[in-house]
């Protein structure tokens, strides 16, 4: 289905773009497009203007500090993420960012956009909550940061509102990660998926399982604590065609004992 007819501006300063977004409650952010685009195209969303972030260079690059943070600008797509010198202070980055669909996907998809989107089948949401992320937002007031368990409100919903743009993502330094999934298909959509970081205690984080990732602190990476962790949380997901509420609380127990076995032996 085509487009229906759409303003569309292309800002070179972050500046600029706030000013845009900020001017006209119907203007979208546009970063990869992997997701707004079709879901213009099929009427289900239809922004006045469309503000295209591509040409600000204050939105890209990979930054790692002395004390291993490392900063990731909104617009790096997952290529970038896999391909930077710098993730490899954080492997579990390009080996989630790595997964992610196709090439095709990979080459165009942003960081920025899969988080503001908030899709609860995206892989990096629970990744960000469980690395203890901090989400830098700009808008017409200044910059605020927001951690990433704070950040995600709803299906679809999240911090950064009508008028502002995620320009940054700032991840502390940790000492061991891991990331577990079941998909459909080897690059498909995930069903439910687990992403932890243990420095110090772990932060277990469950995708798919609720509007936002439900982040979890096991009492220990035993097997044993890690269910009971899980099983506490009472999760209550959704049903659809790929799997029932009961199928997805067990998946989410078997993924967490995944990704807590991978940064276990890891560390």
């Amino acid at each position: 289905m085509l487009l229906r007819e759409v303003e569309y501006v292309r800002p070179s300063t972050l500046e600029e773009a706030v000013r845009l977004l900020g001017a006209n409650d119907g203007a979208r952010a546009l970063a990869g497009g992997q997701t707004l685009i079709n879901v213009m195209k099929a009427r289900a969303a239809a922004p006045d203007v469309l503000v295209d972030l591509n040409a600000i260079d204050d939105l890209k690059g990979v930054d790692l500090a002395a004390d291993g943070t490392l900063t990731i600008g909104s617009m790096c797509t997952y290529t970038d993420l896999v391909e930077s010198a710098e993730t490899k202070a954080r492997p579990i980055l390009a080996e989630v960012a790595a997964t992610i669909a196709d090439v095709q996907v990979r080459n165009r998809g942003t960081i920025g956009g899969n988080l503001c989107s908030n899709d609860p089948t995206n892989h990096l949401p629970p990744l960000m909550v469980a690395l203890g992320a901090e989400m830098l937002i700009m808008s017409a007031d200044g910059e605020r940061t927001v951690p990433a368990e704070n950040f995600f409100l709803g299906v679809y919903m999240t911090a950064a509102g009508l008028g502002d743009v995620l320009t940054r993502i700032r991840i502390p330094a940790g000492r061991s990660d891991g990331f577990a999934a079941i998909t459909i298909g080897a690059d498909g959509t995930c069903i439910v998926n687990a992403a932890v970081s243990l420095n110090g205690a772990a932060r277990l984080a469950i995708g798919c399982v609720d509007a936002v990732p439900v982040l979890l602190q096991p009492s220990s990476t035993d097997e044993s604590a890690v269910r009971e962790a899980v099983r506490g949380a009472n999760l209550d997901p959704p049903s659809d065609v790929h799997a029932s509420s009961e199928y997805r609380r067990h998946l989410a127990e078997i993924v967490a004992v995944r990704a807590v076995k991978q940064a276990t032996e890891r560390g």
